[in-house]
């Protein structure tokens, strides 16, 4: 079997599995999306004194100010990830979880260290993605006219943005090793990363970077193994559930497809 009939047999692969899981995929990709809020949210219940005491300590905003700081995210992270989850107001909803991230990226200082700037615009590309789903379900003001070609209407280049983004997550894991499986690693990872942001061979693409992301983060990140209490723990718990979120994101993109500003798209017009 040479390699064009083995990608051929991974496309129809992929195809029979989508098909399979159709009905069940997209809350699946929506719950692990919003898993970082959701867990994030709790955290501020729970850790509300160390959040509170953590931005009096480092913009010296006082305490009123550091009690609204843990409010805004609690509330701002639980109630639009629900609604989400129930298909309410999702475009309100999904515009206050940019405001966190935004808003994040700058108490925490996320915006001076690259790594985890980048896994925040990751994080940006995946709502982006919950974004351009509901345009697609959202009705047309004029049904069984078409308004737009599809591939000029602007939920195309949400998913267009929404995956270059998702690639970031993986650009923040990659280690330069010069050991031969590592490296082997590295490039297969970075040929899929390409694809799927040029849209080429997309849903297969990101199903096998799912299934490395999810192998990656579970090795890697097992916060259950650390004793509570410890802030390693913690560092292991942000980790893993900001990679889930990534997971969610490309289950996404193999939920929807690529959208029209792809080259999986364009070959249906040659």
């Amino acid at each position: 079997m040479d390699f064009k009939q083995l990608v051929s047999k991974g496309e129809d692969v992929a195809d029979q599995v989508l098909r399979q899981s159709k009905h069940v995929l997209p809350h699946v990709a929506r719950l692990c999306l919003l898993s970082t809020f959701i867990e994030d949210g709790f955290r501020m219940w729970f850790q509300w004194d160390e959040q509170k005491d953590y931005m009096d300590s480092v913009w010296s905003c006082g305490s009123f100010l550091g009690h609204l700081f843990v409010i805004i995210n609690l509330f701002g992270q639980l109630i639009p990830s629900g609604f989400i989850i129930a298909r309410k107001y999702i475009e309100y909803n999904l515009y206050v979880l940019f405001g966190i991230v935004v808003l994040q990226t700058f108490a925490y200082s996320i915006i001076y260290e690259l790594r985890f700037l980048m896994r925040n615009l990751a994080l940006c590309g995946g709502l982006l993605l919950l974004l351009a789903e509901s345009k697609h379900e959202s009705k047309s003001l004029f049904a069984g006219i078409p308004s737009m070609e599809s591939s000029l209407h602007p939920k195309s280049y949400f998913q267009l943005t929404g995956r270059i983004l998702l690639i970031l997550m993986f650009i923040s894991l990659l280690h330069f090793d010069l050991q031969i499986v590592r490296m082997f690693v590295m490039i297969v990872e970075a040929a899929l990363m390409t694809l799927v942001a040029v849209g080429y061979k997309t849903k297969l693409s990101a199903m096998i970077l799912c299934v490395l992301l999810m192998c990656i983060n579970f090795y890697f990140n097992n916060f259950w193994s650390i004793p509570v209490g410890r802030m390693y723990r913690d560092f292991l718990k942000y980790d893993f559930f900001q990679t889930l979120s990534i997971v969610g994101g490309l289950l996404m993109v193999v939920a929807l497809g690529p959208g029209g500003v792809s080259m999986d798209e364009q070959k249906k017009k040659w």
